[in-house]
């Protein structure tokens, strides 16, 4: 039975050529480096921005008014309604949640774990009905006040005790409905001030939480990819996965190097400090790179806006970096952007996505055509080509005392060589 909150808006096509709400970009058939541009780019919706966040902001509260919102199971069951038709209307192959935004709040553990439980069941009904399936699970465990100094960092162990059986709960409902990967990200595991932090200790809490995690996704046989997904900062001061690389650094430390990827937003990139593309290309590098986060910051804005993606540019070099680290397995492209408060029908919506959908199309194909050209790799391939001759890898195996009689015998005289950035930024512009 159709909801009346999209108004029978019908499913929406692909139409280069149209004037009205359609993808111009986006075609799901089309073929791109062998691949259906669906299957590369692997769209997914989440369930948090797009159907529990009431439109507030840090300085004023709710806007928006959506018929499902209240803490009853009916509304949830509505909501969930909802979210399927809007999964269908665009044709998303996959949607993400945590689990406070898919059931109510339950006075005792045991009742929202009931209230899990039971929304899991109707969700899993909704999707024999859909072709949209589950990308990821997480748990929230930053809103509700009990989080108020982290969830696995808390210094009080009940805390503690109850975000594991969080955790628990959510890999079960994720692992029953088929996800593809489970994401832990610690919205409030950082400090306000180190005076009344204990640094090692609540590092110690956070590596073993994250171990248990991965104790339990092989217990019950759980066979996607477990993401951590990295964030420097806001709500907390400093916040312990400030980025691809400090997060490397604790997989190290605590052996879950080859056991945990990451879940990687541009908007938390640029509030590092980084590029988005930089910590894709890093994660690469390291071996952890496994899904995305797609949105984007207002950059007058001192904080994670969320917007919908619309710089084609900025998508572009993402996913050329995506394509050169062989494109995803189980992750893909989740869309953790909302709309503007001031956005408030329906159909803002629907177009929100739309958009951008189109503007990861485009990015996807400027990326694939940068590859396919070859100039760009050839270009880095001449720069390091010395590394790859006989003296270049005997350096590397050799002693300090061995080069430095062969640098003082003559035998090395380095002359500074072109960078060439603008030629290589030029040869970018002509794709995007």
């Amino acid at each position: 039975m159709m909801t009346a909150f999209f108004h029978d808006l019908a499913p929406v096509r692909y139409d280069p050529e149209a004037d009205d709400l359609a993808f111009r970009h986006y075609d799901p058939d089309e073929m791109v480096m062998g691949k259906r541009m669906e299957d590369h780019l692997r769209f997914a919706a989440a369930y948090w921005h797009s159907f529990a966040w009431p439109g507030g902001d840090p300085f004023g509260g709710q806007t928006f008014d959506r018929p499902w919102f209240g803490d009853t199971m009916e509304l949830a069951r509505l909501k969930a309604d909802v979210a399927f038709e809007m999964f269908d209307i665009i044709g998303v192959p996959f949607f993400c949640w945590h689990d406070a935004d898919i059931r109510p709040e339950g006075s005792s553990f045991a009742e929202s774990q009931r209230n899990l439980e039971e929304i899991v069941d109707y969700l899993i009904g909704k999707m024999e009905n859909s072709r949209t399936r589950l990308l990821w699970g997480t748990a929230n465990l930053f809103s509700h006040r009990r989080f108020m100094a982290g969830a696995a960092t808390n210094p009080d162990p009940d805390v503690f005790a109850w975000s594991a059986a969080t955790v628990k709960s959510c890999m079960d409902a994720t692992h029953r409905m088929g996800g593809e990967n489970y994401v832990l990200w610690g919205g409030r595991e950082g400090y306000e001030t180190l005076l009344n932090t204990d640094l090692k200790r609540e590092r110690q809490q956070a590596g073993r939480f994250l171990q248990m995690a991965v104790e339990y996704k092989h217990r019950i046989g759980f066979k996607g990819a477990i993401l951590v997904e990295p964030k420097p900062q806001e709500p907390t001061k400093h916040q312990y996965d400030f980025d691809v690389a400090t997060v490397y650094g604790f997989l190290k430390e605590f052996g879950l190097e080859e056991e945990v990827q990451m879940n990687i937003e541009q908007g938390h990139a640029i509030l590092a400090g980084h590029s988005f593309e930089h910590e894709l290309a890093l994660a690469a590098s390291l071996g952890i790179f496994g899904s995305i986060d797609m949105n984007r910051n207002d950059y007058q804005s001192g904080w994670d806006t969320d917007q919908f993606p619309n710089n084609v540019p900025e998508v572009a070099l993402a996913y050329y970096e995506i394509l050169k680290a062989g494109g995803f397995t189980t992750g893909g492209t989740n869309f953790d952007a909302k709309l503007r408060r001031q956005s408030l029908d329906p159909l803002d919506l629907i177009a929100a996505h739309v958009g951008a959908m189109d503007v990861c199309a485009r990015g996807l194909k400027a990326a694939a055509a940068m590859l396919e050209d070859g100039r760009l790799e050839a270009m880095r391939a001449e720069r390091y080509a010395g590394w790859d001759r006989p003296e270049g890898q005997a350096l590397l195996n050799s002693d300090l005392e061995s080069i430095a009689a062969r640098v003082t015998g003559g035998g090395v005289n380095p002359l500074p060589r072109s960078g060439r950035q603008e030629i290589l930024e030029n040869i970018v512009n002509r794709f995007v």
